[in-house]
């Protein structure tokens, strides 16, 4: 195809370069070691996107909102570096695109909580100007509550009370027949 003098080409859509050693990095890791993997890759919007919402979802907005900026500044540095310029979109279909995308939506849920009402209106504008689709798909793909630690939550419930012990190797005394129909 020709372009006249009159047309301008189109534009190429902005794409992150793909990260596929971060992201395996990040599919072997448990909760624990995500800090690890961006210590390995530390220019890795993807990995800092990682741990702003391992971080969201432990309910530290601080370190969430940190670790967002460090991503969101990134991507924005690799794409610019692209060609891209900021309000121009950045396609959520696009896998290696959504650690950006990510990020801001980090960082727009931990400015809110830390009460930074202008960033986080900031953030979302962005998003939404990057792909409109995206913060739908974000609250329905990677919502924090798909990582939060059950376990570590419920270890409070079973442990022993306060003034107790555990005590192990003891055998449980066998119901009498009024429990077990039942019966106060």
């Amino acid at each position: 195809m020709s372009v006249t003098q009159e047309q301008t080409p189109p534009e190429a859509e902005a794409v992150l370069a793909d990260e596929p050693e971060v992201r395996r990095a990040l599919s072997e890791a448990d909760r624990g070691s995500v800090a690890g993997v961006v210590a390995h890759h530390p220019s890795s919007p993807l990995a800092w996107a990682e741990l702003a919402d391992l971080a969201d979802s432990e309910g530290r907005a601080l370190d969430a909102f940190a670790y967002a900026v460090v991503a969101v500044d990134l991507a924005r540095g690799s794409l610019e570096a692209s060609g891209w310029r900021p309000g121009e979109p950045v396609p959520w279909s696009e896998e290696s695109n959504r650690a950006y995308l990510r990020a801001l939506d980090a960082e727009r849920r931990a400015a809110a909580r830390l009460g930074l009402d202008e960033r986080a209106a900031r953030a979302a504008s962005d998003l939404e100007g990057a792909d409109a689709e995206a913060p739908a798909r974000i609250a329905s793909e990677f919502t924090p509550t798909q990582v939060i630690t059950v376990v570590g939550a419920a270890a409070g419930l079973f442990a022993p009370a306060v003034g107790t012990e555990a005590r192990t190797g003891e055998p449980l005394a066998e119901p009498d027949a009024a429990d077990a129909a039942g019966e106060d």
